[in-house]
């Protein structure tokens, strides 16, 4: 497979047509100036050393160079390597609310309930080294955004996209999205331990949510509560407006962290409740109670790496500017004394 890595730098090739362009305006700028001077064959004469064809050899060199300096800029690649290693961690599933009301601007320094969430977890991932993560999202229903995975990247990059019309359905199934990270860590028994990281504001409407902690936790699932908003609460912006969300009486809905629905999960679940005030006190706290689980060495991960293919067009380019710096504007003297072809006169 052949791919580029800065692909965006690719948008540089469009100079080298507007280059040509101005090249080819100068050309018959020139020519139209000559041709002022008098007759062609007489300004010829006049001019033996000057060269019709060399200047646009040079101009064709340096304009290939550049064309693969910018190839080489945009780091072309191809092909794999593959290298097989071993991962001694736990497995962790995060479950991210993101109803409406994880729009809320309560978190200290205004942050939105969503937005500061996405920060603690991509902080989270920063501090993990030998893990498996998976990415479960929910509001009125549930889905697995990443399977377990030891790819922080591409969780990183899952999590960064997440936006609450992912889900149409609007809500807050919290026993549904339990249930669905249970299923996220797949049939497969592992000695590794294993953890689902909810991060929620406590507001749940639509089911059991602490029956599903306690399945979890007779399937040696820990359950981590992380709270997110505030006691007192916080309206919710509509996107796009600067309006707030009404009920159907037209007053404005006010979203209030449910610390005590929060506690019963977490305890249901053997875990632990923290409250994120965007401090880094939530994330040590996380840490410390993966840091508590069982480790195993997980299975083999295999890695693969496209292969850099731009020394290659680096070294084209050089030896294209070498050539360009022997080749002259106006013919070589002694090259143009030699008569090779013409027979000599008696």
């Amino acid at each position: 497979m052949f791919r580029f890595a800065n692909i965006e730098l690719l948008w540089l090739l469009l100079t080298v047509p507007v280059l040509v362009m101005g090249y080819t305006l100068l050309v018959v700028h020139k020519r139209k100036q000559l041709a002022r001077l008098g007759d062609p064959d007489l300004v010829a004469r006049l001019m033996p050393n000057a060269s019709k064809v060399r200047p646009h050899l040079k101009f064709a060199l340096q304009m290939m160079a550049l064309t693969m300096l910018i190839l080489a800029a945009a780091r072309p690649q191809y092909g794999v390597r593959e290298e097989t290693v071993t991962r001694e961690g736990v497995e962790a599933v995060i479950t991210l609310d993101i109803s409406n009301s994880m729009l809320a601007e309560d978190v200290s320094g205004q942050t939105s309930r969503l937005d500061a969430s996405k920060q603690m977890l991509a902080q989270l991932m920063d501090k993990m080294v030998d893990d498996k993560v998976g990415l479960v999202v929910y509001a009125g229903d549930a889905f697995v955004q990443l399977p377990i995975t030891c790819d922080y990247v591409s969780a990183k990059m899952f999590l960064s996209n997440i936006k609450p019309d992912l889900i149409q359905t609007q809500g807050t199934a919290i026993g549904k999205a339990l249930q669905t990270s249970i299923y996220a860590f797949g049939d497969k028994e592992s000695a590794a331990g294993r953890a689902i990281i909810l991060l929620t504001d406590g507001e749940n409407f639509e089911d059991d949510a602490v029956q599903m902690a306690e399945k979890a936790d007779k399937a040696g699932i820990k359950v981590i509560v992380v709270g997110i908003g505030s006691t007192d609460g916080s309206p919710i912006p509509v996107p796009g407006t600067t309006d707030y969300m009404k009920d159907r009486e037209g007053q404005t809905v006010i979203s209030r962290l449910n610390e005590d629905m929060c506690r019963e999960i977490a305890q249901a679940g053997n875990g632990i409740y923290v409250h994120y005030d965007s401090s880094n006190l939530a994330l040590k706290a996380i840490r410390k109670e993966l840091d508590k689980l069982g480790k195993e060495q997980l299975e083999a991960h295999v890695f693969r790496e496209y292969n850099e293919q731009y020394p290659s067009f680096v070294v084209i380019a050089l030896l294209l500017l070498v050539i360009d710096f022997f080749v002259f504007n106006r013919k070589n003297k002694s090259l143009t004394r030699l008569n090779i072809f013409k027979e000599k006169r008696a």
